[in-house]
């Protein structure tokens, strides 16, 4: 892939890979904060108005940051904002490798800030009884169901993302909906599950900063297998470069 060509949303990193990774680094690190937060608010009953927060809030908080992320950060560096989403792009061919470090790190280091804030504006009881809120995985979940579900979950996002961030053909309006709507969806599904991580940043940030580590690994291999099959199958079977080929 080329400095020049285009990314998610429009964008090209080109020589602006210092950009783009700060733009990244913020980028996950507000939208860890806003879910991991009513994660922890949620499982300590710290209402906001009326009774306590509750899992869909959790969703809805994750899904609407994503909504506002795309908007605002979608041009500068295509505001990937998760390292599985990153992998698959640069598997995929539709994002440069030189760049993948930069933005891995980036992603990684906002997720922890974000858990940091959590830690210092909850306390202890954010560490003790909701570990930050990591993902890990439901009562009677095993390793492979976690594995499993972070996969066809993060497939579902992904699919969404390179459908809407990579074709000309969508409207631009729909674009940031589209994607948060589709994160909504991923925690909703493997939430009772997984806890609908999606994420290796968002889930490894909170497990790094708490020291908690519960079936990490399924939360790394799953989102990139997951992101790295929907990338593959929209790219070289769906988009709109490959139909044309095949009526020529």
């Amino acid at each position: 892939m080329s400095d020049t060509t285009p990314g998610l949303y429009g964008s090209s990193v080109g020589g602006t890979v210092l950009r783009a990774g700060v733009a990244e680094l913020i980028g996950t690190f507000v939208l860890t904060l806003a879910g991991i937060s009513v994660v922890v608010a949620a499982t300590v009953e710290r209402p906001i108005a009326g009774s306590p927060l509750d899992s869909l809030a959790v969703a809805l908080a994750f899904g609407l940051a994503l909504v506002a992320l795309v908007s605002a950060l979608g041009h500068v560096s295509g505001a990937h904002l998760n390292p599985a989403v990153t992998l698959a792009l640069a598997i995929s061919g539709k994002f440069g490798w030189r760049y993948v470090p930069a933005y891995l790190a980036a992603q990684l280091a906002g997720a922890c800030a974000a858990a940091a804030v959590v830690r210092a504006t909850y306390g202890g009881v954010a560490d003790t009884e909701a570990a930050l809120g990591a993902p890990g995985p439901a009562h009677g979940a095993g390793l492979w169901q976690v594995l499993a579900m972070e996969t066809v979950i993060t497939f579902v996002l992904m699919f969404v993302i390179v459908s809407v961030a990579t074709d000309e053909r969508v409207a631009p309006a729909a674009v940031g909906p589209a994607v948060g709507f589709a994160l909504v969806a991923a925690v909703l599904i493997g939430g009772p599950v997984s806890g609908g991580a999606v994420n290796p940043a968002r889930a490894l940030g909170p497990m790094i900063v708490a020291a908690h580590f519960p079936a990490w690994a399924a939360y790394i291999v799953g989102p990139v297998l997951g992101a790295t099959l929907a990338a593959l199958l929209y790219s070289r079977f769906l988009a709109k470069a490959d139909a044309s080929d095949t009526d020529q």
